[in-house]
């Protein structure tokens, strides 16, 4: 999660989480070469003193000053839809999540197992433990298992929400009527938050999203007691 004076994203927890960085950073970079020499550029062109009074045009840095941004472009473009496409890869789930976003707060089913669903409200300020975190804490987990594909389908039941994990690199919009997909794929265990990021009515900020990603030996274990239960 992110804590304070935290500028840059957070740690990532899966491997799609960790394509995004490193595009951010390759974005990064090539915006800053840019800024550098469009500067040094102007500075130059500011206290030079150099004239020329037969210069009427200059076919050779027209050429590059038109192809040389087309090139660039390319090389964020190229990665970018690389990127785009692994984001929407399913490969074969070994869980499915169902998420329903409701005013406010969420609900989850585990698709492949029988009665297990549950709401998951945020846990208000004078009731949270020493340990807990305001405004993202909840109380009852998404449980699920680490080092294993995850599908999660996002609904909504009343107006447009979004489940969001930004250590996960995951935003899917909940619509009514609709289901959307996607996958993830968690590299280690911890407790990763989130929250709704679709502006959804009056108490949108009181709606976070926790997943704590177990060992798949635990995951056996709470969702049998689940099951049982």
């Amino acid at each position: 999660m992110s804590t304070w004076a935290n500028l840059g994203l957070q740690d990532s927890a899966s491997p799609l989480m960790e394509q995004l960085i490193f595009f951010h950073d390759h974005a990064l970079l090539i915006l800053v070469m840019i800024t550098v020499l469009v500067g040094y550029l102007m500075f130059m062109l500011f206290f030079n003193n150099y004239i020329n009074r037969f210069l009427l045009h200059g076919q050779l840095i027209e050429m590059i000053w038109t192809i040389l941004p087309a090139i660039i472009l390319l090389f964020i473009a190229l990665p970018s839809l690389r990127l785009l496409y692994l984001l929407d890869e399913i490969n074969e789930p070994s869980v499915t999540l169902k998420s329903i976003g409701h005013q406010w707060y969420w609900s989850y089913e585990y698709s492949d197992f029988n009665n297990v669903e549950f709401d998951s409200y945020m846990v208000p300020t004078n009731e949270l433990e020493n340990d807990g975190f305001r405004l993202l804490d909840v109380d009852n987990r998404i449980v699920l298992p680490m080092n294993s594909q995850i599908r999660i389908l996002v609904t909504a039941a009343d107006v447009i929400h979004s489940w969001t994990i930004p250590a996960l690199g995951v935003k899917v919009d909940g619509t009514p009527g609709r289901l959307n997909q996607t996958n993830f794929f968690m590299n280690r265990p911890g407790l990763f938050y989130g929250q709704c990021s679709e502006i959804c009515g009056a108490n949108h900020s009181f709606s976070p999203i926790v997943i704590e990603s177990v060992p798949v030996n635990n995951f056996i274990k709470w969702i049998s007691k689940n099951v049982n239960s």
